[in-house]
């Protein structure tokens, strides 16, 4: 799975989450799930549960503490499927 196809996943799985429209359009490796995107701590907590059920991997507290924006988020998701 490429980086592009990862991202469209992770599209798929923040996007009933998001409060900021304009920022979801024009979603880049830098955006942040909290500042830009607005969600909220609990329902980051829904995204890195929806995210390990998706890509079929396991996120350990300490990844999970860094998954706070979409660059970040990808490393982990790549790290992960890459040690299956």
């Amino acid at each position: 799975m490429n980086k592009e196809e990862i991202i469209e996943q992770l599209k798929k799985i923040v996007k009933p989450y998001v409060k900021n429209q304009d920022a979801f359009d024009n979603l880049t490796e830098s955006t942040n799930f909290i500042t830009d995107l607005q969600i909220n701590s609990a329902n980051l907590v829904d995204v890195i549960l929806d995210v390990e059920e998706e890509f079929s991997i396991v996120i350990d507290n300490q990844s999970m503490e860094k998954m706070l924006d979409v660059k970040s988020t990808l490393e982990i998701i790549e790290t992960k499927l890459s040690e299956k």
